[in-house]
């Protein structure tokens, strides 16, 4: 018989019930360094005190009012980001996948305002990762999140990631946009080499194209820049955005310059839900702390701290590790063992991690950890791996 709730995940067995900055306490009393962050969701760890008292406040005056009218948030929001990134308009919706598709709707709109209809194909790269509607499966390169779903979606021709020629063989007479994520998440914790980004770039206005990024996983200050692209000097012309904007609830966010949203008018997109009130209260109070001066060197500083630790396990464990790959605190250990075994050893000793394509162990911890909680997590790593060594 089918639970009531869908099984669409393989859960571990466990229900927090509390959490405090990178902690999370279980409803049975364990407690678990939190270095998945739901999955580079919870920027912020969990309960930090700025954005439960925005939301707070919010809650008590104003949940949901529909985007037929002005939302203040929505203004004040759009105007830091605007402020702080490449960008001169957001929409708001709730997902990574909304932000995606906004994105394709936006490359596709540009080229027909343009007076090219005839090109909507979007160039996308191997182990790509852009959420789970038909339109970013299609967009994405994870077999599991295909199959049964045919037919796939047209429009989207995959090149090798890192491949600048495969790229430029790619672009034809119907192509309209580059699609690519500066940091694969999914893909393996692969970043993009900036010359490649900046070779993108080029490509890009060589050809009449836009160029789209996926910072959904790697943005807002994961890397230790506001956004992972800006450590390349490129910048796009449209931008996907979400998880680590509301710091935990449900945010997402395109954004783009002037000439590339020029034709999304009044009837082109929607959200129902899309930043509303409590959704905007929320991430203006993340955006805010971690757009505040001071607060990315310090992302900075214990990313180098963590980064230094993992390469040290690489070489302390090279049955068990190969590399360390990723940007700032999105890190990931490529292993030689089964890196769901690894997920599970290192829950068993209470260090929450999450497993990522080509075999890789993936850490993206809050934002706000310091150099004491990267050595706990080491400290656990190490239990695992020295069992696992002698057991081998």
């Amino acid at each position: 018989m089918i639970p009531s709730v869908m099984p669409t995940y393989a859960r571990l067995d466990v229900v927090f019930e509390h959490g405090e900055g990178p902690w999370l306490v279980a409803t049975d009393g364990r407690r678990f360094l939190d270095f998945a962050a739901g999955i580079a969701v919870c920027s912020l760890g969990h309960c930090h005190p700025v954005a439960v008292e925005a939301l707070k406040a919010q809650a008590e005056k104003l949940w949901h009012c529909s985007n037929l009218y002005r939302i203040a948030g929505q203004e004040e929001l759009a105007q830091r980001l605007t402020e702080t990134t490449f960008a001169d308009t957001v929409f708001f919706g709730n997902s990574g996948a909304e932000a995606v598709e906004c994105a394709i709707k936006v490359a596709r709109h540009f080229q027909f305002d343009q007076g090219r209809p005839e090109r909507y194909r979007i160039v996308v790269m191997t182990h790509a990762f852009h959420g789970r509607t038909l339109a970013t499966v299609a967009a994405g390169d994870q077999a599991k999140g295909k199959h049964g779903f045919g037919p796939q979606m047209d429009g989207f021709d995959r090149v090798p990631f890192g491949d600048i020629d495969a790229a430029k063989a790619a672009v034809g007479a119907e192509t309209a946009a580059i699609l690519l994520e500066p940091v694969q998440g999914e893909g393996g914790m692969v970043a993009a080499d900036f010359a490649y980004l900046r070779a993108l770039r080029k490509l890009a206005d060589e050809n009449g194209l836009l160029l789209l990024f996926d910072e959904v996983q790697c943005g807002v200050g994961r890397t230790g820049r506001l956004f992972a692209h800006e450590w390349s000097g490129v910048a796009p012309d449209v931008m996907a955005v979400a998880k680590g904007l509301g710091g935990g609830f449900p945010v997402g966010a395109c954004l783009a310059t002037e000439r590339a949203a020029a034709g999304m008018v009044a009837g082109t997109h929607g959200s129902t839900f899309g930043g509303n009130p409590l959704a905007m209260a929320a991430a203006n109070a993340v955006y805010g702390v971690i757009a505040a001066p001071g607060f990315l060197d310090r992302v900075n500083a214990v990313a180098g701290v963590l980064r230094r630790a993992l390469a040290d396990r690489v070489q302390r464990y090279p049955d068990i590790f190969e590399e360390i790959r990723g940007l700032g605190l999105m890190a990931g250990l490529k292993c030689r063992v089964a890196n769901t075994d690894l997920v599970d050893r290192l829950f068993a000793e209470g260090l929450l991690a999450v497993p990522a394509g080509d075999n890789t162990l993936r850490f993206v911890p809050p934002l706000i950890i310091d150099e004491g909680h990267v050595e706990a997590a080491m400290a656990k790593l190490d239990r695992v791996c020295e069992a696992w060594s002698e057991k081998s």
